[in-house]
């Protein structure tokens, strides 16, 4: 007996999209984005199955979409370099704002003006640096760390006029790669009962 599953019109389009290493968020700026991750979400189980076929695993977060891929793409070296970014990132955002997550919306010249007063977001995004340019002044680091994040899809520009940001549902996807390390606490062990 053989399975017939349904495959959508815009599978094509949906590959397109998520091969980059996208993200298909559903509070996305861009309508036809919008309309992607609905059909991804009514279709989820036959989508899995047919890109499954062709060596890709369609995955769900919260509110999110996007590819993984069964092989080895890049070195454990270049994953760790990568997680380091991340995890300064993150905490670059958290320290701005500790509710900055999926929906937030923000003006990087924000962030500048913050970053004039507070000294240790100072410190975060002096430290955000070594991910790009040593030489690199703060506005500077910020405006590639921002394009950066909005060319992987955790962020969109939603107003051009005033150079209004929103964080996208896929953001959900670097808070939960942080929250999964694991830190062994080895000082635990010196310890012993009496």
């Amino acid at each position: 007996m053989e399975l017939t599953i349904r495959i959508p019109d815009h599978t094509a389009a949906i590959f397109d999209y998520l091969q980059k290493g996208l993200f298909i968020s559903s509070n996305s700026t861009n309508e036809d984005v919008r309309d992607l991750y609905d059909i991804i979400d009514d279709d989820f189980e036959a989508l899995s199955i047919y890109f499954a076929q062709i060596g890709y695993t369609l995955e769900r977060g919260n509110e999110y979409f996007y590819f993984s891929r069964t092989e080895p793409r890049v070195t454990l070296e270049q994953k760790i370099l990568r997680a380091y970014y991340w995890i300064d990132v993150l905490d670059l955002f958290k320290t701005y704002d500790e509710t900055f997550g999926p929906g937030y919306r923000f003006q990087p010249e924000q962030i500048l003006v913050e970053a004039n007063i507070n000294v240790m977001l100072q410190n975060k995004l002096d430290g955000i640096r070594k991910h790009f340019s040593d030489k690199d002044v703060r506005k500077e680091v910020l405006d590639n760390m921002i394009r950066q994040l909005t060319r992987d899809s955790f962020l969109e520009l939603e107003n051009e006029k005033n150079n209004t940001y929103k964080v996208m549902s896929s953001w959900n996807y670097l808070e939960r790669l942080i929250e999964s390390i694991n830190i062994y606490d080895d000082s635990q062990d010196d310890e012993k009962p009496e």
